[in-house]
């Protein structure tokens, strides 16, 4: 064998290797992910609120950054107030009518970053079945192997804002606040 084909060899497999490279599917832990969101009151206060048991994927190609995908379903049932008798209303048709509409979704298109540390994460937000684009002001905390479950671990905090209007939720609007901030910290994790 001489050097051109040594060469060309190691060439072509350091290309398939490349091209079957895929990303890395984290699945999210319902346990240490929290979406809260809060809106202006009358101008008086700026109440929150929190949902839980949240599912999904976020895919992470480390070389391709904009490989990378979030898909996330939010049950509307996890939605907690802390205020029984809002935590009921809200799930009328006044606002989120989950009976028809039972989870809010989240699927990117789009993946943007500069330093791997900070991404802008552009996707379609379905909320009562109204789907817009939003954009996720993301930062990796960390990406580690977890020291208890042993697996190789993700976690951001993320940030996000929209007029609850644009989706079909905007009852008592402009006295109870239209726009709706949300933070969001999760950890995911490849399943074993």
């Amino acid at each position: 064998m001489n050097f051109k084909t040594l060469s060309l060899g190691l060439l072509v497999t350091t290309l398939t290797t490349v091209s079957i490279a895929k990303p890395v599917a984290y699945q999210i832990d319902p346990t240490h992910t929290a979406t809260v969101f809060s809106w202006n009151h009358f101008g008086f206060s700026t109440p929150s609120a929190n949902f839980s048991d949240i599912q999904g994927v976020i895919n992470v190609d480390e070389e391709v950054p904009a490989n990378s995908s979030v898909n996330v379903t939010i049950p509307l049932s996890s939605l907690n107030t802390n205020v029984q008798a809002l935590d009921e209303h809200l799930q009328t048709a006044d606002f989120f009518d989950a009976a028809k509409y039972p989870t809010i979704t989240f699927k990117s298109t789009k993946v943007e970053t500069k330093d791997k540390k900070k991404f802008k994460i552009t996707g379609d937000l379905t909320v009562k079945g109204v789907t817009k684009p939003v954009v996720l002001d993301a930062v990796l905390n960390k990406q580690a192997v977890h020291p208890m479950s042993k697996a190789e671990t993700i976690g951001f905090n993320a940030t996000t804002s929209f007029d609850r209007s644009a989706f079909g939720v905007g009852a008592y609007v402009p006295n109870v606040g239209d726009k709706i901030t949300v933070n969001i910290t999760t950890e995911a994790s490849v399943k074993k």
